[in-house]
């Protein structure tokens, strides 16, 4: 029987493996960079089109990702069958820091019906694609809802889509995605189902801010 041929050189290396080099790390970490910094500058320029002041900017971006982390429960539901109860909590960076926000933005408004209207597109959007996840959640996908609020804000709010995109986007996801979801929770079996929390977080965190970019391009 024949010994079978031995591979020497780089050849012998297993097939689809990465070698990680300092060049590559350096890569790395400049494209993490260079995206950060993109990012935070157009979250910036979206707050700016909203009105807020920059000095309260990274305040707001602190809070949001900090809250993220924070569910404050609000009460427990009973299961059906023979699951264990779910508790209902509001995610603090999720939830309500972009809902006081929306409050705020309405507030700004002298005509706030464009903004409500918009509210309303965007919930029966997002109450429609939201997906009920069996031991999870609600979940939805995170481009739909910030195009749903950017095409309203631009039909019914063209002199000021920024406030529009904002506030109708923020209120009507988590209104679509989870107040109007509440009832088919029981049917989850999940432990713990956070209003703007995991699963939304990103859908409700960033339809706002997306749909002001897509609104004032």
């Amino acid at each position: 029987m024949s010994e079978p041929a031995k591979s020497s050189g780089p050849a012998a290396e297993a097939p689809g493996k990465l070698e990680i080099t300092p060049g590559r790390l350096v890569l790395v970490f400049l494209a993490a960079g260079l995206l950060g910094v993109l990012e935070v500058g157009a979250l910036d320029f979206a707050y700016e089109k909203l009105g807020v002041p920059h000095r309260y900017f990274f305040m707001l971006l602190f809070f949001s990702w900090i809250g993220s982390m924070v569910n404050l429960p609000l009460f427990t539901l009973s299961a059906l069958e023979d699951a264990k109860p779910t508790v209902v909590a509001v995610n603090l960076g999720g939830a309500i820091v972009p809902t006081l926000l929306s409050l705020w933005v309405i507030a700004q408004q002298s005509n706030p019906t464009p903004v409500l209207l918009s509210m309303l597109i965007v919930a029966g959007v997002t109450y429609l694609i939201a997906t009920p996840v069996k031991g999870v959640g609600i979940a939805m996908p995170m481009l739909i809802p910030p195009l749903a609020a950017a095409g309203a804000a631009l039909v019914l709010a063209p002199e000021t889509p920024a406030a529009a995109a904002y506030a109708g986007g923020t209120l009507g996801a988590l209104l679509g995605a989870d107040l109007l979801n509440l009832p088919r929770i029981r049917t989850l079996g999940a432990p713990l189902v956070s209003i703007g929390g995991a699963g939304t977080f990103d859908g409700v965190f960033l339809t706002g801010l997306i749909a002001v970019l897509l609104a004032v391009a």
